[in-house]
């Protein structure tokens, strides 16, 4: 008996996400139940419609993919998490397992890989396409790092003000931040202020290059 399988999708091109749901739904008793076009939407659509799988891309506007599967995992621990992206470089594919995801697909593979590595990701199993499959078994050969190593500036900020960094990045005032975060535009300009004299930057020019630098944006 086939077991039915709810997934989200979150990507924000419209195209990416027709494409993901036709080949998800040609399997038997697969859904996509929801949908999203960038971070905050995939966890307020995870949260309401509760997912086995959420189907995430990493470059997305107002809450990157990264982000956007901490926040889910915290709200819904037994959905599996699958990365689905353009990028590959071993840096990301440790943050994306750092983040809590089962599952890193690239897009150039996903006519051939997605069906299994979502199959796989139902199972308990975890999927990487073949070059990820091969960073990921690089990266605990030389997982271990040296004592003393100092924590990236990025990992010392929390949840709320990485996105808070990010909005900054995309250019949103304070006001379409608080809106965004549903919060205050009192709470949001000390959330700026505070990140601001976290990481020691004196312009928005610089938070955009520090959002380039640590993949929240794309330049």
């Amino acid at each position: 008996m086939v077991k039915p399988l709810r997934i989200l999708i979150a990507d924000d091109h419209e195209v990416v996400r027709q494409g993901v749901r036709t080949i998800l739904e040609s399997q038997p008793g697969w859904s996509v139940v929801a949908e999203a076009q960038n971070g905050l939407g995939a966890v307020e659509q995870a949260q309401k419609a509760r997912p086995e799988i959420a189907l995430l891309d990493i470059s997305m506007p107002e809450l990157n993919g990264l982000e956007a599967t901490k926040q889910i995992l915290k709200l819904l621990p037994e959905t599996q998490v699958l990365i689905l992206t353009m990028h590959e470089s071993d840096e990301l594919v440790r943050e994306v397992l750092s983040a809590g995801a089962r599952g890193y697909v690239l897009k150039t593979d996903a006519k051939r890989d997605l069906v299994n590595a979502v199959r796989s990701l139902s199972e308990g199993r975890p999927f990487f396409t073949s070059k990820v499959a091969e960073m990921v078994l690089e990266g605990y050969r030389q997982k271990s790092s040296p004592a003393g190593t100092e924590i990236p500036t990025g990992d010392r900020l929390t949840s709320r003000e990485r996105q808070i960094v990010q909005l900054m990045a995309e250019g949103k005032t304070s006001k379409e931040i608080a809106t965004a975060l549903d919060i205050s535009v009192k709470t949001a300009e000390t959330h700026r202020a505070n990140v601001m004299r976290k990481l020691d930057l004196h312009s928005l020019a610089d938070v955009v290059r520090y959002a380039i630098r640590n993949r929240m944006i794309e330049p």
